[in-house]
This record gives C-alpha cells, sequence and structure tokens, in this order.
C-alpha cells in the first residue's frame, strides 16, 4: 500500500503522523510512505531525519483579520493545489491521510478532488479551521477526544485516539531517574512546559523550589532551554538539593513519564495522548496563546473524568502550585484514583485504531 501523509506547523501535528507511519512498517514492511510538508515548517526538520521521503509545497496560513497578506494566502494556496496534485499523480497513493495545519489543507483536498480515498486526523477537542474545512470533502475524520465529534459530520467520524500513545505503552519501569541524580525507587513529580518552556510554570517553580526541595518526593524540572540559565544563575542547577534534579531538556521524555508519580505541564493533544496511555495523574495548566482555547478543552474533559487538576496560567504563583502537588502526592488514595480514570481516558491501541480507518476505504 502507497500511504501520503501530510501534516506540520507544530509538533502535535508531525509526531502523531510520525507514529502512524513507524506503526503500519511493522505490521507491513512493504507498505511505501510519502511526507508532504512546507519548507518552513517544523516538519522540515524532523522528517528528513527519519529516512521518510519528503517533500514540501508553499503555503501559509489566513489571518483572522481583514489583511492584505490573504490576497497573497489565496494566490499561495492555489498554486499549492496545483503543486499537491503534481506530487500525488506521481507519487500515486492509495490513500491521503492530513494530521493539521495549513499543507493538509491543499494536500487532501487535492487528493479529495482526485477522487483518492482521504483521512483527517484531529488531535484536539476543538478542531482547527483546516480540518473543519477538509471535512466535508474527506471519506473519513478520526478524532481524539469524544467532544470532538460535535464538529465534524456525524457519518464520518470515528474515535480514534492519538497514534504516539501505541509507542508510548511500550516504556516500562526502568532505572531512568538515576540518570537525572534521582532516586528511582522515590515518589516523583515531573515538571515541563514543553520543548521551549513555559513563562507561568517557570516563574511558579522559582517560587516553589525552595519549599519543594523540603519535600519526601522528589521533582524533575524540564525548564525548556530559553529558562535554563535562570534558573542556574539563581539555584546552581539545584546541585545542594537531593531531592531536585533541574535540566533544560529531557530527549527520553516518555520513559522518564512511565517512571515519575505525577505529570505538570500544559494540556497539548500529544502530551495528554503520552501520560493517559501511561496511567498517569497530572496537574494541566493549559497555554492561554492557542487557537479557540482549546487546550482549556482538552484538560476539561480530563477534569470531568477525574484524571487531572486545571489550574489555569493566571492563576498559577509558586504557593498554589505546592498546594496542588501536595493534595495529591500526599493522598495515596487520590492518586490511585487519578491513575485509574487517566489511563481509562487512554486510548493505547490508537495507530491501530488509525490503520483499521484506512483499510476501511482503501479497496
Amino acid at each position: 500500500m502507497k500511504i501520503l501523509v501530510t501534516g506540520g506547523g507544530t509538533g502535535g501535528h508531525i509526531y502523531p503522523a510520525l507514529a502512524f507511519i513507524r506503526y503500519v512498517e511493522k505490521i507491513d514492511p512493504s507498505a511505501e510512505f510519502l511526507y508532504v510538508g512546507t519548507h518552513r515548517g517544523l516538519e522540515n526538520k524532523i522528517v528528513p531525519e527519519t529516512g521518510i521521503p519528503f517533500k514540501t509545497i508553499k503555503i501559509q496560513g489566513f489571518k483572522r483579520k481583514i489583511s492584505m497578506d490573504n490576497i497573497k494566502t489565496l494566490q499561495l494556496f492555489m498554486e499549492s493545489l496545483k503543486r499537491s496534485k503534481e506530487i500525488l499523480k506521481e507519487f500515486k497513493p492509495d490513500v491521503v491521510i492530513g494530521t493539521g495545519g495549513y499543507v493538509s489543507g491543499s494536500v487532501v483536498y487535492a487528493a479529495a478532488r482526485l477522487k483518492i480515498p482521504t483521512i483527517v486526523h484531529e488531535q484536539n477537542s476543538v478542531p482547527g479551521i483546516t480540518n473543519k474545512f477538509l471535512s466535508r470533502f474527506v471519506d473519513k475524520v478520526g478524532i481524539c477526544f469524544p467532544d470532538a465529534k460535535q464538529y465534524f459530520p456525524e457519518k464520518k467520524t470515528v474515535l480514534v485516539g492519538n497514534p504516539r500513545a501505541q509507542e508510548v505503552i511500550a516504556n516500562g519501569k526502568s532505572e531512568v531517574l538515576s540518570d537525572y541524580g534521582l532516586t528511582p525507587e522515590r515518589p516523583t513529580v515531573l515538571v515541563f512546559g514543553g520543548s521551549q518552556g513555559a513563562l507561568k510554570i517557570n516563574q511558579a517553580v522559582i517560587q516553589a523550589l525552595p519549599q519543594l526541595s523540603q519535600k519526601d518526593y522528589q521533582v524533575l524540572y524540564a525548564s525548556g532551554e530559553r529558562y535554563f540559565q535562570e534558573l542556574n544563575e539563581k539555584f546552581d542547577a539545584g546541585k545542594a538539593w537531593s531531592n531536585i534534579s533541574l535540566q533544560p531538556y529531557i530527549k527520553n521524555m516518555t520513559d522518564v513519564m512511565a517512571n515519575v508519580d505525577l505529570l505538570i505541564g500544559r494540556a497539548g493533544a500529544t502530551s495528554i495522548a503520552e501520560f493517559t496511555a501511561l496511567g498517569l495523574p497530572a496537574i494541566l495548566v493549559p497555554s492561554p496563546y492557542v487557537t479557540n482555547d482549546h487546550q482549556t478543552k482538552n484538560a476539561q474533559s480530563l477534569v470531568d473524568a477525574g484524571a487531572v487538576e486545571m489550574i489555569s496560567d493566571a492563576d498559577l504563583t509558586g504557593e498554589v502550585l505546592i498546594r496542588a502537588i501536595d493534595s495529591i502526592m500526599d493522598n495515596h488514595t487520590l492518586r490511585e484514583q487519578m491513575a485509574e480514570a487517566s489511563k481509562k481516558e487512554g486510548i493505547p491501541d490508537a495507530a491501530e485504531r488509525l490503520w483499521n480507518l484506512v483499510t476501511s476505504i482503501v479497496k
């Protein structure tokens, strides 16, 4: 089978696509892939390193306000449709899967016009404008949150989950925390704000660290490169504290996740797919800077399920953070209940479900 995958702009669109490709490569080594992205997007850095054939088109997003840039955007969209059709006719895919971002708009729409079977995959509880537009033309829509179903044609829409989850569950208990100067057997809190870090989370952690250093549990904090220098200057990277490990970045994040007791971070779709697959309790601080405030809606669905606690970015302080952590880490019963609820919300066979969706429309 020949599968064209397209999606880009953010890791939230790229990593689920790559996870799906890796899954299919295992179950069908004869499958052929082509990934289509943009030359300016994050996918242009990530995908070529995987060895997956990669091509690009030029496109940009529409401004939400009236702008002359939208004239250029419309022109680029028409040009990108032409380029997309050329790529499609050359590769001749059996199916085209779009995981979001403006690039998938052109490629998936062009595929639908050429009568090629098409799927869009929506990672968030509130879909982006591209996937809402494409849902009228594609054969199937795969969603990760039940709440997203209301935005798409009912007969086309299937709950499949995020393929990243199926990769994460392969990680088990290990001694990985010792790599960060921590004790593997000790209850551990993992805090991170994404690859670049998050300002309010960093400010709260700086306020909380002196008190956290006195706790029975230990803390692993990945600040992001931009905030690590400030931490280093203020606390000498936490070297004076035996239960605190300060890091700029954690490369083996999913391995670490499988060995901690509580996660604190943003409410991105990929992160949620990962920690719910592991059945990990969480305290989520949704980013207020995302489209349609979708991270708050992502988190709220898990709050309703009893899997997480949520703190708004505006309300986050060191004192609030410590109080929230203690309420969970000092209550073993609550932590177990949250873990069980988290695991129920996870979809550990998401890649398999998306593959089943593909085979259902490819003749």
